[in-house]
């Protein structure tokens, strides 16, 4: 059995060995084998019974921790089986916290240091308080659309209005003693960057992944980069196509539905890693818009956990809560399926979800009709690139697929009618000969 996540094979004994023991401890808890080599099998340990004995007393030394250790005796030679549980506090050796991800041992510093012993102690980042911070440092704006947006969505009462903002940040749970906690610098001040590195959204227009065509920073507190940054998007960076009902009303559709876009915003907002000094980044194509944002899925989650029915783990639980109480998120979990189900229901779709260790990525396509979605449907190149024509010209017939793709009118045929009865994404139009032409769906 190879080296595990709970598991590592040494084949002697040394004290820097210790620090793998501390590793165990602060992740959660695993067996260390002496004696077996990095493939586990046994090797032979000759003097076990001796450090049967030592390795307890030096692990409670140095440690300050208890460990089971255990003999085993076989054909092949002794070794020692030493048995860590998870320990609730952190677990250093001589001063230096390790930490077991994997199979391999980490040293934790800086950030990474800071985060672990917040959790230690049942708090995350934005739980923790701040020094030379007060609550007239605050923006009285701020608390004043608080209070509008929490009473409209009937999250908080109307007595609110009525409240201090010291007692508006008690309620929330927003201070600890004396200080404030980070949540409210990060909800509240005028200028949060004075205090967290890159605490702003960036967006950006791309021509492709190379050629960005402008962009723009939005700064500011939490409630105020949520506002700007949906203005800008929906008035600079994506498309709205105008209708009128009874040739009098005025109706905006946007390409992407505006309440996925928002939920997929606060997202990023509430579940980032503000200890990254990332920016949370926003990308903007012609044909799809990628959310970015630094964090991490809770522990034993992967992106089938998230994509199912999952219970509300926010990676920054008192600024979730604010948005909840201001009526910008709800509080179980459903911003995944919330968005998904716009997106359907507006012809788009499923929005793609990608977690690749340092960050989190949501993904907007503008329609089914691109190339990526296609191929994922199961249609050829040549379907493909037809699809694409009928989309551009506003359909296609079977002399436009002959010259497309330079194949017969027998293949054209073939392939046509697959695209409109198998994969269902062009409708045939006309009954007979050259009056027969084909649409995308919904075109």
């Amino acid at each position: 059995m190879p080296e595990s996540q709970n598991t590592e094979y040494k084949n002697t004994w040394r004290d820097e060995y210790l620090k793998w023991i501390s590793g165990f401890a602060n992740a959660n808890g695993g067996t260390i084998f002496i004696g077996k080599d990095d493939n586990g099998k046994v090797v032979g340990l000759d003097d076990a019974k001796r450090l049967m004995e030592e390795i307890p007393n030096k692990v409670r030394d140095v440690l300050g921790i208890l460990v089971d250790v255990n003999l085993h005796t076989t054909k092949q030679g002794d070794y020692l089986e030493i048995v860590v549980e998870p320990y609730p506090n952190g677990v250093s050796y001589k001063g230096q916290y390790h930490y077991r991800s994997g199979s391999t041992k980490q040293e934790l510093k800086g950030a990474a240091l800071d985060k672990f012993l917040l959790q230690k102690k049942g708090k995350q980042w934005d739980g923790a308080p701040i020094p030379n911070v007060s609550v007239k440092d605050l923006k009285q704006d701020t608390f004043d659309f608080f209070k509008k947006r929490g009473i409209r969505s009937q999250r908080l009462s109307e007595d609110s209005l009525n409240d201090t903002n010291e007692q508006l940040l008690e309620n929330l749970k927003l201070k600890e003693g004396k200080y404030l906690k980070r949540a409210a610098l990060m909800l509240f001040h005028p200028d949060p960057e004075k205090f967290v590195t890159n605490a702003y959204i960036k967006i950006g227009y791309f021509e492709n992944d190379a050629d960005l065509i402008f962009q723009d920073e939005i700064h500011g507190n939490l409630f105020e980069q949520i506002e700007k940054t949906l203005d800008i998007l929906f008035t600079k960076y994506i498309k709205a196509i105008i209708s009128y009902e009874n040739k009098i009303h005025r109706i905006e559709t946007y390409e992407y539905p505006k309440d996925a876009i928002r939920e997929a915003l606060l997202n990023a907002i509430a579940h980032k890693d503000y200890s990254s000094a990332a920016t949370i980044q926003i990308r903007v194509y012609k044909d799809k818009i990628m959310i970015w944002n630094a964090g991490h899925l809770p522990e034993n989650w992967t992106i089938e956990t998230l994509l199912g029915s999952h219970s509300s783990n926010p990676f920054n639980p008192d600024i979730a809560n604010a948005f909840f109480r201001s009526g910008y998120i709800e509080s179980w979990g459903r911003g995944i399926s919330k968005m998904t189900t716009l997106c359907i229901e507006a012809g788009l779709p499923k929005p793609a979800f990608d977690y690749q260790g340092a960050g989190m990525w949501a993904v907007f396509q503008k329609d089914i009709y691109n190339a990526e979605h296609l191929q994922k449907l199961g249609l050829n190149d040549r379907q493909v690139r037809a699809v694409l024509f009928a989309k551009d010209k506003g359909k296609i017939t079977n002399s436009d697929y002959q010259t497309l793709n330079d194949i017969s009118k027998r293949t054209a045929t073939t392939e046509l009618t697959e695209l409109a009865d198998k994969f269902k994404v062009l409708t045939k139009t006309g009954t007979s000969g050259a009056g027969i032409y084909y649409k995308t769906v919904g075109q």
